[in-house]
């Protein structure tokens, strides 16, 4: 049997704190989405002021960054090209979901929407810096 990291509520929600601080730096009202290795919501967190639109699409967001074990990005990009992958069940290809990785493990997800595509990945990346940070 293989010992299995996991990502715990702790994690989660020291990763939100980084994430929204991310967000509140930049004056954005996010929503931000944190999920398992199984792609089950742990954390979700909506700011005041953003739409409720941004509560499915940030959770979405994470979990197709755990169901295809890649930012959510990639599937944007490949989407250009091959629009089969609109297909895809679970697939959300809109950039601001991030894989969970500790020591090459995939543990969890983070999604973030509210803003451009672009700053909600910086601010899932904040999110993601601040697991890095504690080891």
């Amino acid at each position: 049997m293989k010992t299995k990291t996991v990502l715990t509520l702790t994690d989660a929600l020291r990763m939100t704190q980084a994430a929204r601080a991310e967000a509140d730096r930049n004056g954005w009202a996010v929503v931000i989405a944190i999920v398992d290795d199984g792609a089950h919501l742990l954390c979700l967190e909506r700011m005041d002021g953003c739409k409720l639109g941004s509560i499915e699409t940030a959770r979405r967001k994470a979990e197709s960054s755990v169901l295809f074990a890649r930012p959510t990005k990639s599937l944007e990009d490949i989407v250009s090209t091959r629009s089969a992958m609109l297909k895809l069940p679970n697939a959300t290809p809109i950039q601001g979901g991030l894989p969970i990785e500790h020591n090459g493990m995939l543990v969890g997800g983070i999604g973030v929407s509210g803003v451009q595509s672009g700053q909600d990945e910086q601010i899932a990346a904040a999110g993601c810096a601040a697991l890095l940070a504690r080891d």
